[in-house]
């Protein structure tokens, strides 16, 4: 499977593994040596809960360390894209629906989060767009329903172009 990551994003995960192994991870452990302390652990909430929460941090260890170990880092501003809608890009967009100018990120799954608008490359939208230009309207079926947008610009770096 390829993992495609942006530069941001691969910092943003790199920094994530650090400070689950150097912080989080010797956190855990120091709390589960202090409720033990407290005796019998059948009964013991403190206990039960950061061990709950250091399975939680060495999965996340795990999943990290494997995907950013096949990661493949994609620069789109050393693209050759000509204008093009492609992994990395910003694209904002007209929404038909919303009546609104929306702007995402087109960027791995690892990456991905909808609130900071950050979409993964698999998304219905995403895939709408790559290979777009600016003045192209799309139209793609998302869960939702039938959604239109214009493409108003695209840029290669986190600045307006």
């Amino acid at each position: 499977m390829r993992v495609l990551l942006t530069p941001d994003g691969a910092e943003r995960l790199q920094d994530e593994l650090s400070r689950l192994k150097k912080q989080d991870r010797p956190a855990v452990i120091q709390a589960i040596a202090e409720a033990r302390a407290h005796g019998d652990l059948s009964e013991n909430a403190e206990y039960h809960a950061a061990r709950e929460q250091q399975g939680f941090i060495e999965g996340r260890i795990a999943e990290l360390d494997s995907k950013l170990s096949v990661a493949e880092v994609i620069n789109p501003a050393q693209l050759n894209a000509n204008g093009k809608v492609v992994f990395g890009a910003w694209v904002d967009l007209w929404e038909e629906e919303g009546d609104r100018e929306v702007t995402y990120r087109i960027v791995g799954e690892l990456e991905a989060n909808i609130d900071e608008g950050l979409i993964s490359h698999s998304s219905p939208i995403a895939k709408a767009l790559i290979g777009k230009t600016e003045g192209v309207e799309i139209e793609f079926q998302a869960p939702s329903g039938l959604r239109r947008y214009e493409v108003l610009a695209v840029r290669y770096n986190a600045g307006k172009s």
